[in-house]
């Protein structure tokens, strides 16, 4: 299943008309890495994310965004509370930027 940080890849990486080794070459990864990420089966380290955003001329916090949320959904994707669980932890980050 694709993931919203690999659709976004794909569809920036496709509108430049660059080909995935192309891509793979300027972030010095194996083209089947990025295939994989575009694809849903693999993440790519969040410290790649800058060098990323800069190659596809993207939102640099757009993609950080897409990718942790793709984090968060994959550890609990499957638990019977993730919604509240969710919503308890949003609760807390908003607590905790309010307070600095």
């Amino acid at each position: 299943m694709a993931t919203q940080f690999g659709e976004r890849i794909r569809e920036l990486r496709t509108k430049q008309n660059m080909l995935l080794r192309q891509l793979a070459s300027l972030l010095d990864v194996d083209t089947s890495i990025i295939s994989k990420v575009e694809r849903g089966d693999r993440q790519l380290k969040k410290e790649q994310i800058p060098l990323l955003a800069q190659i596809l001329k993207a939102d640099v916090e757009e993609l950080q965004t897409l990718w942790l949320a793709d984090q968060i959904y994959a550890v609990v994707k499957d638990e019977k509370f993730a919604n509240e669980a969710m919503q308890v932890a949003d609760k807390k980050i908003n607590f905790k930027k309010n307070k600095k």
